[in-house]
């Protein structure tokens, strides 16, 4: 069991594969993209499996990969056919923006994918275009069509809630889940990636979701279960989905913590919104031991913090864009 300085267990790992995206939302990067991180500094696939099968034997039974945008680096469903086949690893899902799920669903459920978000912020074309700056609302579509025909499930839909942006659509989302068996997870707009962007004028808060989707019903609440992350969940009445609400702004929920973030070249984030990494590329680039590895990973885990600093005077906003830590 991994334990952290504040006895919190640490069981989930959440690895950013590539710094690469298919999009170039608002909120997240400039029009013209980012610097990208050289391929040869990115970890391989080989490497990654080091640290997985490291990590679970350490008690990491969790793992979700993200981006940047995962679909978009080759050899993908390969590498989570490999995961799924550590037996610790108990948990496997994706974070996806959906363009490539339609191509990509069917060899990821093989390959032993459990579970998938999708990232979908309008259910308008021509605002998804605003807000991505590309024309893909229908790749999108298709790809959770298709994740819901193969089977993957939960499919969870992470619309980031932005005050004079998408916040006249909050109950066209809630509406969702009683046409598919959705769980649509409404997140406020924290200070990250794209941080030129973000003002606290911009956030909805969890109070102010909420009372848009009481306009659509009565939210029952539903008991956590083990695989839960920090949303608070809920269903309407007669719904084939589920409602979540996430407000890592206006209500920490660093108490329950228990993820560590792996970079793309290889560096460990023990809180989204610290800057202080562990380099564990370093290690496995010049043929350290898996105690080597171990050592590394027992020194993040006692550099976690105890909770974040926004809505603090000692916040600041991540140098690092978010398609390079993962989300």
């Amino acid at each position: 069991m991994l334990l952290d300085p504040f006895r919190r267990k640490i069981n989930y790992l959440r690895i950013s594969i590539t710094d690469r995206c298919n999009l170039r939302c608002t909120y997240c990067m400039p029009e013209e993209g980012i610097p990208l991180i050289p391929h040869k500094e990115i970890l391989t696939y080989e490497e990654l499996l080091r640290i997985i099968r490291i990590f679970a034997e350490e008690g990491i039974s969790k793992v979700r990969l993200t981006g940047g945008e995962p679909l978009v680096r080759k050899g993908i469903v390969d590498f989570i056919s490999h995961i799924s086949q550590i037996k610790e690893i108990q948990d496997l899902s994706l974070t996806t923006n959906g363009i490539l799920l339609k191509e990509y669903a069917q060899g990821l459920k093989r390959a032993g994918l459990k579970r998938v978000n999708i990232s979908l912020d309008s259910l308008n074309q021509e605002k998804f275009c605003q807000i991505t700056r590309r024309d893909d609302y229908e790749k999108v579509w298709a790809g959770i069509e298709e994740a819901i025909r193969t089977g993957l499930s939960p499919i969870k839909i992470n619309m980031v809630a932005i005050q004079g942006v998408n916040d006249d659509e909050i109950e066209s989302f809630a509406q969702l889940t009683f046409r598919f068996p959705l769980t649509v997870r409404f997140i406020e707009y924290m200070p990250s990636g794209n941080g030129k962007e973000w003002r606290e004028s911009d956030i909805l808060t969890i109070p102010q979701i909420k009372s848009h989707l009481e306009r659509v019903g009565t939210l029952i609440p539903i008991p956590m279960d083990r695989w839960d992350g920090p949303a608070k969940r809920f269903r309407f009445e007669g719904a084939l989905g589920e409602i979540g609400l996430i407000g890592p702004v206006s209500s920490h929920f660093c108490g329950d913590c228990n993820r560590l973030r792996l970079t793309p070249d290889g560096k460990i984030r023990t809180c989204l919104f610290s800057d202080d990494e562990i380099d564990i590329k370093e290690i496995l680039r010049r043929g350290g031991s898996d105690r080597d590895l171990r050592e590394r990973l027992l020194i993040a885990l006692q550099s976690k913090p105890e909770k974040h600093q926004i809505n603090s005077h000692q916040f600041k906003k991540c140098q690092r864009n978010m398609s390079a830590i993962g989300g």
